[in-house]
């Protein structure tokens, strides 16, 4: 019998261990409660704070009138654990300058990286994905999702899933202020052009340029969203 005081503690440090480890796979149901609180000599209701514990972890995924759902943890689960951590960080104008001032470093590096090293693959991704942005300026909701779709290119490129992961980190974070930003087509076929200039220096094997370019760009991306915030 675990001990009550500690059993939700302990329980759910073993479960961990056996997702970790694969005893328990990846996108299998977990055990029933009824079962898992015979196997641990538990309640159901430390069993179900057990649950809730590894659903906030991001080790879960759990839906009403659903046996929870295995998730062994990887780079997404990580930044998903500390996302209500960065929401409650960025609710004032110098939270969010400082999360985009990371981003603007970051993207610098990797469009460097797009220039020196991009395979034919990923210049026909970035191709794609450009395109996409065109057909899309006159609708601005589209716009929006192209644009996500073009800047995640260059995390992809690497091959590293941090990076992958950090693009959609900061696309959920940053969203409640990039959707405030005022929108039209006008605007849009600026930004276009500004993905057009940067994807043309990639081509061009000039990571100078593509890296000031963007620079540019999510400057002037910043003055928009300082927009959102009355000041």
């Amino acid at each position: 019998m675990v001990d009550q005081e500690r059993a939700a503690d302990v329980i759910a440090r073993d479960l961990e261990r056996r997702i970790i480890t694969g005893e328990l796979p990846d996108n299998s149901p977990l055990p029933a409660e009824k079962d898992l609180g015979q196997e641990y000599g538990a309640s159901r209701t430390v069993i179900r704070e057990v649950i809730t514990a590894l659903t906030n972890r991001g080790m879960l995924e759990n839906r009403p009138r659903f046996r929870p759902v295995v998730k062994k943890p990887g780079f997404d689960a990580a930044f998903n654990t500390v996302g209500s951590i960065v929401q409650h960080l960025i609710n004032a104008q110098e939270g969010v300058e400082t999360l985009f001032q990371s981003r603007v470093f970051l993207e610098r590096a990797l469009v460097r990286e797009a220039a020196i090293r991009a395979q034919s693959s990923d210049i026909r991704e970035l191709r794609a994905a450009l395109q996409a942005n065109k057909e899309a300026i006159d609708s601005s909701e589209d716009f929006y999702k192209t644009d996500i779709e073009f800047h995640r290119v260059f995390y992809a490129i690497p091959g590293n899933p941090i990076f992958t992961s950090l693009h959609e980190a900061y696309t959920q974070w940053l969203a409640a202020h990039w959707v405030k930003m005022e929108r039209s087509p006008e605007r849009n076929a600026r930004n276009y052009e500004s993905h057009k200039a940067i994807f043309e220096a990639i081509l061009d094997r000039d990571a100078d340029a593509a890296e000031s370019l963007l620079e540019r760009h999510l400057e002037q991306a910043w003055e928009q969203v300082k927009g959102t915030f009355n000041v």
